[in-house]
């Protein structure tokens, strides 16, 4: 058993699939609802950290190296444009948008990539994670209603 809850938490700490994917798992597996909820939830924030501290950081060594140059070098100066662009449109919002992004529950939207946006849009940490922490929360739920059916309940499909 203890297994498969840890399997849950490896699905929930990989990009895209994260706890969106790992939900469904543990329910479609027959593990506890609640403890499946936590442990998706604890491996879909592990990375949270290290993505927000060190994806910059990355992006800012590998602007001045031979074959990232480039590319690396387009990313920064396209994340410190979208911010300045995002915070002049929606200014104080922004923890909110990011929140709401990483509360919908589709591929993509998740975790790693708010996340990483918010590193490159050189975003508050402490925000930024308490965004993140409340998308992923919100999400979990919505696909724990998903997982029990709730939707096909309540939508009559």
């Amino acid at each position: 058993m203890i297994w498969n809850y840890l399997l849950v938490f490896l699905i929930s700490m990989l990009p895209i699939v994260e706890l969106r994917g790992a939900i469904p798992v543990g329910v479609g597996m027959g593990l506890d609802e609640l403890i499946t909820y936590i442990v998706a939830l604890i491996g879909n924030m592990l990375p949270v950290p290290l993505i927000f501290l060190f994806a910059r950081k990355v992006l800012v060594w590998g602007k001045d190296k031979k074959f990232t140059k480039k590319f690396f070098s387009w990313c920064l100066k396209k994340g410190e444009n979208l911010g300045k662009k995002l915070t002049s449109k929606i200014g104080r919002s922004t923890y909110f948008a990011l929140f709401l992004f990483v509360a919908i529950p589709i591929p993509g939207t998740g975790a790693w990539t708010g996340t990483l946006a918010a590193s490159i849009l050189n975003l508050d940490f402490k925000k930024t994670t308490i965004a993140v922490l409340a998308g992923v929360l919100t999400a979990g739920l919505i696909m724990m209603a998903i997982s029990f059916g709730l939707f096909n309940v309540i939508f009559g499909n």
